[in-house]
Order: C-alpha cells, then structure tokens, then sequence
C-alpha cells in the first residue's frame, strides 16, 4: 500500500510518535534508550530543529 506524502505545516511543527509493534517497548535496555538519544543529538547537529518533548 503506497502513503499518501505528508502536508508540511506552516507552524513547522510535527508531531512524530514511535510505536513498538503490538504496543510492545521500544527500549528493552538503558543503552536502547541512550542510543537514540545519541541519534537525536546527531540529527540536530546535521539539521536545525527543537525538540520541545519526548
């Protein structure tokens, strides 16, 4: 099934949610969770954007 492209906003404001399949947890380990937060920073270093929360 093809997605239909997302609509950018005029505020610049997304909401993006992470789901584990079957609302399982997405982070088993505490590494889990710092390495994602090690790729937020790098993104943000790459692309200007604010996190406001997670």
């Amino acid at each position: 099934m093809v997605r239909i492209a997302r609509e950018k906003s005029e505020t610049k404001i997304y909401r993006i949610m992470l789901r584990g399949i079957d609302k399982r947890d997405i982070f088993l380990k505490v590494s889990d969770y710092e390495k994602f937060l090690e790729y937020i920073r790098k993104s943000k270093e790459k692309a200007e954007f604010k996190v406001y929360a997670y």
